[in-house]
């Protein structure tokens, strides 16, 4: 499956498209915001099941934003989840 999330204008990345297999995360891409940053956490969840991204992710802050990219990234996988649930 995959999902197109627009993050929250607080953020710099402008789209996270996320592909899931199964319960894992397979494939992530962060277009805009700081590569290093977002080319990192896109490899570094690759693999990873979709709960223990968001366990890892959510609530981290950038500055005084009050979220981040990681942080948008654990709420669209929240939202892929919670929209799987509800199609069983």
């Amino acid at each position: 499956m995959e999902y197109h999330y627009k993050p929250s204008e607080k953020v710099c990345s402008q789209e996270m498209i996320i592909e899931l297999e199964g319960e894992r995360i397979k494939k992530v891409v962060i277009v805009g915001g700081c590569a290093g940053n977002t080319v990192g956490v896109s490899r570094l969840v690759e693999g990873m099941k979709i709960e223990e991204a968001i366990q890892k992710l959510k609530g981290i802050p950038c500055g005084y934003r009050g979220t981040s990219c990681p942080d948008q990234l654990a709420i669209a996988l929240e939202e892929m989840k919670n929209k799987g649930k509800s199609k069983e």
